[in-house]
């Protein structure tokens, strides 16, 4: 029997047990918003069939499994023969394994795909976020391999396979296969002109000969990648397999696992080609323009993880707060907690709101749309990623003591939250890519200003917000230096006329009157007194 020391009292159940899509109002209407009627209830059904499944006690203790036992490299067998092997938890098995059985890479082979796949990996990653990353690459992976209609018709099957066929073997012996990418080089970073990779052509045509390395390189276990190398014609994008046509490995050599701030769960990794057997995708010369295609979809899926974290982080802090009392009540009905609370509900509702718009418009693919992703990935990529770290701090810092502590999740959601800023270009990439669309891409910015436009005359600080926009767009005096402050307006007017269009509105007017109009603090938790806070709370509430 315990102590009545011992006693525990006024502390919050832990947050499980729940349909983590159907407790998502702002992610629930996205979907009804975007998919075509005839698609819903099928969708429905698959989220919240994930949804419940995420929320479950046994899943959330994989998540915390596969991050407290992360990976491991294995460079030699008990005989000393090299394999270059990374092992993994069971946990990270199941989790990826679920995650692909779920859909998550194959939203290319099915009607509304984008939009399904990136309200699942909202959803689905919520339980843990570092196997999100070759689930990631291997739905990106599609667009970049279908420049090369043989490559395509060879891998694009097995890519988009809801089957998560574990080891090592020939592509060809396995019912689904996960791919990786290799860009970076430790001269170069984000440079990948600058890469000395060299590629050799080999007797067979489309063939090479890759040696040189890689510095980062995710999700080693993958069965494939798609890399930078310097061709007799320049710098041309490849396919590189892990094991080769006839069984044997191709050279591979992992020579260490990075050491990471957070996605534990995760193997990142410095690989060296050494007469590395490699397929050409694309034509020489023409690397870049391959694998952009990949990098767009990478860097939309960077929005979907941030959306995806901040709505957990703000699910764990309103939870917490319902249900702990603090100087005579519950925290929930403080009017400080209540305006923090919604100051990070607002931050979570516009991200999810934004990101799903975004999953949309690839849906779509019409040439008006294909021009507004252009100038809207890199700005959402650039705003959204960068306000999940905030967002985390605030959040945990709701819990208190409680949050500091790392059985609460929240330190793990917190290492995880500069991820995505960084990965597939940080800030500063995000906003020259952005640059670069402005003056070379003129449809880029008519179809953006066509897509804000549709929400003005219905508030005033948006139409206010829109004409700011368009003096700072008429003066390119400077524009490299005022690049960051250029995105972040783009990405605040465009989530401002999302939710003026879409959001209910309690949840627009606090948007527009802080992030737009100006009546706002330096820190969460400073919105005007005299807003609706209870119902964006409550609406942020993870009940289903």
């Amino acid at each position: 029997m315990a102590a009545s020391t011992h006693t525990v009292t006024n502390q919050a159940p832990p947050l499980v047990g729940y349909d983590v899509f159907a407790a998502d109002r702002a992610l629930v209407e996205a979907v009804e918003r975007h998919l075509d009627p005839q698609l819903l209830d099928e969708a429905r059904d698959e989220l919240t069939t994930l949804g419940r499944t995420t929320g479950s006690a046994q899943v959330q203790e994989w998540g915390a499994l596969a991050n407290e036992n992360p990976p491991r490299l294995r460079t030699h067998d008990r005989y000393g023969n090299r394999v270059d092997e990374v092992e993994f938890h069971p946990s990270w098995h199941r989790l990826l394994g679920k995650g692909v059985s779920a859909g998550l890479t194959a939203a290319w082979s099915r009607p509304g795909g984008h939009l399904r796949r990136a309200a699942g990996f909202i959803v689905w990653t919520q339980a843990e976020a570092g196997h999100g990353c070759p689930l990631s690459m291997t739905h990106a992976a599609v667009p970049a391999l279908r420049t090369d209609p043989a490559l395509a018709a060879e891998w694009e099957p097995r890519l988009t396979s809801t089957v998560y066929d574990q080891g090592l073997r020939p592509a060809a012996q396995k019912a689904g296969v996960l791919f990786g990418m290799g860009m970076t080089e430790k001269q170069g970073g984000s440079d990948v002109r600058a890469n000395t990779t060299e590629a050799r052509p080999l007797a067979e045509d489309g063939t090479y000969e890759l040696t040189g390395h890689k510095w980062f390189c995710s999700a080693p276990m993958s069965d494939g990648f798609l890399v930078l190398a310097q061709a007799p014609g320049g710098l041309t994008c490849f396919l590189v397999p892990r094991v080769l046509a006839d069984g044997t490995r191709n050279v591979f050599r992992i020579q260490r696992l990075k050491d990471k701030l957070g996605n534990r769960s995760n193997a990142s990794s410095e690989v060296e080609f050494d007469g590395t057997w490699a397929r050409r995708v694309g034509e020489e010369g023409r690397g870049v323009r391959t694998i952009i295609e990949m990098v767009s979809a990478t860097r939309l899926d960077c929005v979907l993880g941030a959306a995806s974290l901040m709505r957990q982080a703000v699910a764990q802090a309103v939870h917490h707060s319902a249900h702990r009392e603090a100087f005579g009540g519950k925290l929930i009905d403080k009017p400080l907690m209540r305006n923090v609370l919604a100051d990070l509900a607002l931050e979570s509702e516009a991200a999810t709101t934004l990101a799903m718009r975004l999953a949309a418009a690839y849906d779509d693919g019409g040439e008006e749309e294909r021009a507004f992703l252009r100038l809207a990935v890199p700005a959402a990529k650039y705003w959204v990623t960068k306000r999940c770290t905030p967002v985390a701090v605030e959040a945990l810092e709701c819990l208190g003591g409680n949050g500091y502590v790392e059985e609460s999740g929240m330190p793990r959601l917190l290492r995880e939250s500069p991820l995505n800023s960084i990965w597939e270009g940080a800030g500063n990439v995000q906003a020259l890519d952005l640059l670069r669309a402005l003056q070379r891409e003129p449809q880029a910015l008519n179809a953006f200003l066509r897509e804000v436009g549709l929400a003005r005359g219905a508030d005033h600080r948006l139409d206010g917000a829109i004409k700011n926009l368009l003096a700072e767009l008429a003066d390119l005096d400077g524009i490299e230096a005022r690049a960051r402050r250029l995105v972040e307006r783009i990405a605040l007017v465009l989530q401002g006329s999302l939710l003026v269009r879409y959001a209910p509105p309690e949840v627009a007017d606090a948007f527009c009157a802080s992030r737009l109009g100006g009546d706002w603090g330096s820190a969460f938790g400073t919105l005007p007194h005299s807003l609706d806070l209870a119902t964006v709370v409550e609406r942020a509430r993870p009940v289903s």
